[in-house]
């Protein structure tokens, strides 16, 4: 796999501040950045091409201009822009991506593309909304003892890492509702929320011990995980999610928790997905 930030650009606002979160990721973390525009206007030497190529190379200077010492490399791509970015992310760190292209109503908190990639994507897809960021000093990831979210930490400890700022992992656990008349229940979920969060707390001193070099924070608390972790997202720098947790449909791309955080987190957002392997 190639150590590279891939970020899309289509001349919109929202991917030039992708474009500025990328650069700065990349040289944080000593990474190449690659910038990909897709171009879907059907031909090459055609106007609509001509277009494509001036969006990318304005893109790169732009980022060379930013970060002069930042290993920059571009890629034209033709066919879908969905399929295209989640082609590159076989082979990326990672994908980042503004809210919003060009395309579809201004209104909409989340573009079509940045829900699609995030949906399929190998490895971490970062969605960035806004082009002002104030440093708040922590990463915040959210953990449901699911493999997803497991893998969701890894990427927020070198993130955190880089940075250098404490990562803080949040558990919230959702107590069910009970059903009347039923006698005891509300014990019996008492000492399951007990249970819950104790595991919760275990895993966090497990990851400690793993990355002694970053320090960790655990949360634990009861509420809606999503609530939680946007209320989390207010005072961070970056939020880490699964792409799905242990709750919801097998077969949904994206659980309801980082489909939430897609579209309402404050701050820039990774949603990672385990990576396929290789066959």
């Amino acid at each position: 796999m190639t150590r590279n930030v891939v970020v899309g650009v289509d001349g919109s606002a929202p991917a030039t501040e992708a474009l500025q979160w990328a650069a700065a990721d990349a040289r944080r973390r000593g990474l190449s950045l690659r910038i990909v525009h897709v171009c879907e206007h059907g031909g090459f030497g055609d106007e609509g091409t001509r277009y494509c190529a001036g969006t990318l190379a304005a893109a790169a200077d732009r980022a060379r201009a930013s970060s002069p010492d930042l290993e920059v490399s571009t890629g034209m791509l033709a066919g879908n822009v969905i399929d295209a970015l989640i082609g590159e992310s076989r082979s990326a760190d990672s994908v980042v991506l503004g809210s919003r292209g060009l395309g579809g109503f201004t209104r909409l908190l989340l573009g079509s593309v940045g829900r699609g990639v995030a949906g399929h994507a190998d490895g971490p897809v970062v969605i960035v909304r806004g082009s002002s960021w104030p440093a708040h000093g922590r990463v915040v990831v959210g953990d449901d003892g699911s493999g997803c979210s497991a893998v969701a930490v890894t990427y927020a400890v070198e993130q955190a890492r880089a940075r250098q700022v404490p990562l803080h992992v949040v558990y919230s656990w959702q107590m069910p509702i009970a059903p009347p008349y039923a006698a005891g229940y509300n014990a019996l979920l008492e000492s399951a929320c007990e249970e819950e969060l104790r595991a919760a707390a275990q895993r966090v001193e497990a990851w400690r011990a793993q990355h002694p070099d970053c320090e960790i924070v655990g949360e634990q608390r009861t509420g809606h995980p999503a609530e939680a972790l946007i209320e989390a997202g207010e005072t961070a720098d970056l939020i880490v999610v699964g792409s799905r947790g242990l709750g919801g449909f097998a077969s949904a791309v994206l659980g309801s928790v980082s489909h939430a955080l897609l579209h309402h987190a404050a701050c820039p957002t990774a949603v990672v997905r385990p990576r396929k392997r290789s066959a």
